[in-house]
């Protein structure tokens, strides 16, 4: 035993330190935490929660960044930070890691220069002694977290996606942010519409899912909202059009995901789908659309692509919240010892979710579900 009762003593031993708190030994508390897939708002207030709430229960944390997502895990590329670096960031966008897309299909293969990527995390999460590593990301993000699970690596995510698809939880962060940018776009488009009486198309993210689409759509006003989940047919989108135009409106307001698809299209094989789209002549789907539209009606049609600007800027106030109470429970999580699980929302609560139950799910719109059925009875169209 240790003849020390009431003070404490940092001591290095090899590479462990110790405390020694009343004759208790405890290791230090060493988390790694990474962003991964593409950059939406709060990432760094959901870090910066996760954080403080380490900080302001136990004084021997260490963190370490990994930076550009998997790359900085799979490299050992990384920075040890602290709680200044977690200061005046709750307003800021991006995140202070940096992010990359590192593909869930290609994870298990080797590099160009034979590294096992797998292996190569498992070592550096190994060699810098860490306790839990900490995950910020969306769906692909998600079956890599599992992976390194299954791989004995004690994991804790946080559900980050401006799409609002990853299933086992009911919202997540940058979702709200992006909707309400996406918003503002459809009603700047609007008065020019309206001004011009022109058919307007506004493209919104999301190729496999159109929750932020139809909140969007909705919040903005839109005529016609075309989603992955529901294939439209032109003609249905054409008599909408025709129909405002005998009611005296003269413009229509069209909100498009990325992912729409056309009934024709959708019962296409994927062998015929893919051969189509090596031979697509348009930029985008939006693109097919106004041409279509032109053709079947003459009318003047514009299309109008956010993009990126739909990830940007500083986190809503929701998004500071939701980002900040989420950090906090995983954080919390930590402090348990309780690791496997995804931090999310259920209920208007916050919840843990298995990770097996997360990986590889998608939450998708369903056609039948209220929200659809609400915005046809406010006279939306779907296309279908």
């Amino acid at each position: 035993m240790f003849p020390i009762a009431y003070c404490t003593y940092a001591l290095i031993y090899g590479k462990i330190n110790l405390i020694i708190i009343n004759q208790e030994v405890r290791s230090m508390l060493r988390i790694g935490m990474l962003t991964s897939g593409g950059d939406c708002q709060a990432l760094n207030a959901a870090m910066r929660g996760v954080v403080k709430t380490l900080l302001n229960n136990r004084d021997d944390v260490e963190v370490y960044g990994f930076l550009e997502g998997y790359k900085g895990l799979i490299y050992g590329n990384f920075r040890m930070l602290t709680g200044k670096d977690f200061s005046g960031i709750l307003t800021v966008g991006g995140t202070i890691l940096g992010t990359s897309r590192t593909p869930f299909k290609t994870i298990q293969d080797p590099d160009e220069n034979g590294l096992d990527k797998v292996d190569a995390m498992k070592q550096n999460y190994h060699k810098l002694q860490l306790n839990c590593l900490v995950i910020l990301g969306g769906n692909g993000t998600h079956k890599t977290a599992n992976l390194l699970r299954k791989e004995g690596l004690n994991i804790v995510t946080l559900p980050k996606t401006i799409d609002n698809d990853l299933w086992g939880t009911d919202m997540t962060f940058g979702f709200q942010s992006a909707v309400n940018i996406a918003t503002d776009a459809i009603d700047c488009i609007h008065t020019t519409a309206a001004s011009h009486g022109r058919v307007f198309i506004v493209e919104v993210m999301g190729h496999k899912v159109g929750w932020l689409t139809l909140n969007a759509g909705m919040a903005g006003g839109a005529d016609i909202i075309l989603l992955p989940e529901i294939p439209y047919d032109i003609d249905k989108v054409v008599d909408k059009i025709e129909e405002r135009d005998k009611n005296g409106s003269r413009f229509t307001i069209i909100a498009v995901a990325e992912g729409a698809i056309s009934k024709k299209a959708a019962k296409m094989s994927k062998k015929e789908y893919k051969e189509k789209m090596k031979n697509y002549p348009y930029p985008s789907v939006s693109y097919e659309v106004a041409d279509q539209i032109q053709k079947k009606t003459g009318r003047e049609v514009r299309v109008t692509v956010p993009g990126h600007m739909q990830r940007g800027g500083s986190p809503c106030p929701y998004d500071r919240v939701f980002a900040s109470r989420l950090g906090s429970e995983a954080g919390d999580l930590i402090l348990k010892g309780e690791y496997g699980f995804m931090v999310g929302y259920k209920n208007r609560e916050i919840v843990k979710v298995p990770l097996e139950d997360v990986a590889g799910k998608l939450k998708m719109i369903d056609p039948d579900a209220s929200i659809i059925k609400e915005a046809k009875l406010l006279g939306i169209c779907f296309g279908d």
